[in-house]
This record gives structure tokens, C-alpha cells and sequence, in this order.
């Protein structure tokens, strides 16, 4: 298995990737403008994870100055618990803290006690925090 950055050509197999694994995203996410959206900033923050040339993981973070974000970590359901999540995760943290961020932060959805299991082996922590948000595209305010 081998964790490297995200390239055009992966543009198809990422995109049904995260539709085979997120099938209920609300429509605001969809996969080809995420994928736009994050070419256009912090390109070098975009992994995956590919195994004998398909792509089976990714991660895609982002870095303020003040705290990391992680997103759409991904691992196609065939490849699961063979450790390729945790890999993901240790290579955002450590493009993360190459660049002096330190905190990372991340959202599970509260009904995935899964993700949330998943990520509590991985050191995290559940915060006393409220999610909030506002979409500033106009086309996403319909949902």
C-alpha cells in the first residue's frame, strides 16, 4: 500500500470512491466540485492510498495557521481494517505538523459510533463542542 498526493488522473476513481462510502452525503457534497474546490487550495493536502495502482483510501486536510482540519477520510469498504485509515491519518498528521499546526480537528456525524471508535484508538477525543454552519454558496442554501 502506498500514500501519496492526489493526481488529475485520480479525479473518477476518488469521486466513486467517496460515493460508495458516503452514500448518503447531502447533495452540497459532491464529489467532483469537493475535488475542484480542493485543488484550488492546498492541493499538497489531498492523499490516497493505493494498492497495486487502484486507489482504495484518501484524506484531505487543511491548515489555517491556527488548527488542521480533516476531511473525506475514506477507505473503500474491501480494504477495511488492514490498517490503511490509520496510515492516512498518521500521513495528514504529519504534513500537519511539518507545517507547525498543533491542533488537528475533525467532525463525525454523532450516529457513527464506528468512525467515532475508530478515531478514539487513534488518540482523539470527543470535545464538548456545537457544530455549527452557514453555506455561503448560493446554490447550496437550498438544502
Amino acid at each position: 500500500m502506498e500514500i501519496r498526493y492526489y493526481m488529475e488522473s485520480d479525479e473518477a476513481a476518488v469521486a466513486a470512491l467517496w460515493r460508495e462510502v458516503f452514500p448518503d452525503a447531502p447533495s452540497w457534497n459532491d464529489p467532483l466540485r469537493d475535488i475542484e474546490r480542493k485543488l484550488a487550495v492546498q492541493r499538497e493536502l489531498f492523499l490516497v492510498a493505493c494498492e497495486s495502482g487502484r486507489i482504495v483510501g484518501t484524506a484531505m486536510a487543511g491548515y489555517d495557521g491556527h488548527r488542521g482540519w480533516v476531511y473525506y477520510v475514506a477507505v473503500s469498504p474491501a480494504h477495511r481494517r488492514r490498517g490503511i485509515g490509520a496510515a492516512l491519518m498518521r500521513a495528514v498528521e504529519e504534513v500537519l505538523e511539518e507545517r507547525g499546526c498543533p491542533k488537528l480537528n475533525l467532525q463525525v456525524r454523532g450516529d457513527n459510533r464506528e468512525a467515532v471508535g475508530f478515531y478514539e484508538i487513534l488518540g482523539y477525543r470527543v470535545e464538548d463542542r456545537v457544530s455549527m454552519s452557514k453555506h455561503l454558496d448560493t446554490a447550496d442554501r437550498q438544502n
